[in-house]
């Protein structure tokens, strides 16, 4: 008997936040890691010394740095925030309902001594950028891309010599329609 698992479609509207609140207790999430450990907890000190912001105000630095290939999640940003907190790098103010992280001067003491570690974070988060995004790849493929990746880890692991097949074949042809472009497909939108 085989296991079959019920598909799971999204509106396209609903973007990446659906995957990521779905899956977010999977190990990588994403797929491959896009920081380094202790890099995000320098990062949003980093940030948070530049200007007082609420984390919803990080979430959003990250992705622009990242062009919008990589939005970190709340469920990763909250806690390294609350982590940086009880550290005392960092104090966070209530106002309305929203906290306002300020850098301590402990904050600003340890930024300074990992000056050099900050700009490898920032020459990694450069490379992970165009790993991610491809140098002109249009965000309706990255999602895509997204998308694709999630499908794959919703798998579990139950992977049956029929079930390899045919996601491979799907993969491949898929790869190989991309690479031949749209020349072999039927289109009749080459109207001007």
């Amino acid at each position: 008997m085989r296991d079959h698992h019920p598909h799971h479609h999204r509106d396209h509207g609903d973007s990446r936040d659906g995957f990521e609140k779905r899956h977010g207790r999977e190990r990588g999430g994403r797929g491959p890691r896009v920081f380094a450990p202790g890099d995000l907890k320098l990062l949003l000190l980093a940030l948070i010394a530049e200007q007082p912001c609420h984390g919803y105000d990080l979430i959003r630095q990250i992705e622009t740095m990242f062009d919008g290939a990589y939005s970190p999640s709340p469920g990763v940003i909250y806690p390294t925030l609350t982590f940086l907190e009880e550290s005392e790098m960092i104090t966070g103010d209530a106002e309305g309902g929203k906290k306002r992280y300020a850098v301590t001067d402990a904050g600003r003491q340890s930024l300074g001594e990992q000056a050099v570690a900050l700009d490898g974070v920032r020459m990694r988060i450069d490379v992970s950028k165009r790993s991610l995004r491809g140098h002109d790849r249009p965000p309706e493929i990255h999602e895509a891309v997204h998308n694709l990746r999630h499908a794959l880890q919703m798998h579990h692991g139950r992977w049956s010599p029929e079930e390899i097949l045919r996601v491979r074949d799907l993969l491949n042809d898929t790869a190989k329609a991309i690479v031949d472009g749209p020349a072999v497909q039927s289109a009749p939108e080459k109207a001007e």
